[in-house]
């Protein structure tokens, strides 16, 4: 199975005429945050395959949207032009999609009171909220998830030294209890090849999705 992974950049190589020819053959998008919702409705209408998001700490104008379940929304125009984008939020949510268990985790550290900013103690809270799932995941399924996907990265990984970038220490908390197969991040700009883009820790594959990787599960 391959999964594309997408965050903070829109890819000349993915919004392209020829999407199809370079990413066809994936089964799954991942898209990690800081992305315009017209990018997202871009690539499910090319690739017809599902696709997974969060948001981050930009682009967070249609957020509100998203909050809510939409028989709460009333029926005015601007909430169902959102609806139709076709991509499905993931903030504070667990899905199965493509047989694969997929948890997310959007929003950055607060560093300017901004929307989907947390602190670690606020974002340890909203893992919280994902705990009875997981747990009927794992008598059910025998596996709690398989893949985290959040837009800030783990305390420790991949993070900067400053308040915007730094890293969730829910993060490793959630890794080192759930054991996700992956843990899929954004927010970190990749600006040098010789950026560590991948980074093993302890049973999880943490990748930072910056512009596009693509992840192939060899299932």
């Amino acid at each position: 199975m391959k999964i594309l992974c997408i965050s903070d950049q829109i890819d000349p190589l993915v919004y392209s005429p020829s999407i199809k020819d370079r990413f066809g053959g994936v089964d799954m998008v991942l898209a990690a945050g800081d992305l315009p919702m017209d990018y997202l409705d871009f690539i499910v209408s090319s690739l017809n395959k599902p696709l997974l998001f969060v948001f981050g700490n930009h682009h967070t104008d249609q957020l509100k949207y998203y909050k809510y379940s939409w028989e709460s929304l009333s029926m005015e125009n601007t909430a169902w032009e959102f609806a139709s984008c076709g991509a499905i939020h993931m903030g504070s949510k667990v899905r199965i999609e493509e047989h694969f268990i997929v948890a997310g985790l959007g929003g950055s550290m607060r560093y300017n009171r901004g929307p989907n900013q947390y602190t670690d103690f606020e974002m340890f809270l909203e893992a919280i909220k994902l705990v009875p799932r997981l747990v009927w995941n794992r008598i059910f399924f025998g596996r709690f998830v398989d893949i985290l996907l959040t837009h800030a990265p783990p305390k420790g990984i991949h993070d900067k030294s400053d308040k915007c970038h730094g890293g969730f220490k829910a993060f490793l908390w959630f890794m080192k209890v759930f054991k996700p197969r992956y843990l899929v991040h954004g927010h970190i700009h990749l600006y040098d090849l010789s950026d560590v883009r991948c980074t093993q820790w302890e049973n999880t594959m943490v990748i930072n999705a910056y512009g596009h990787f693509v992840i192939d599960t060899g299932t």
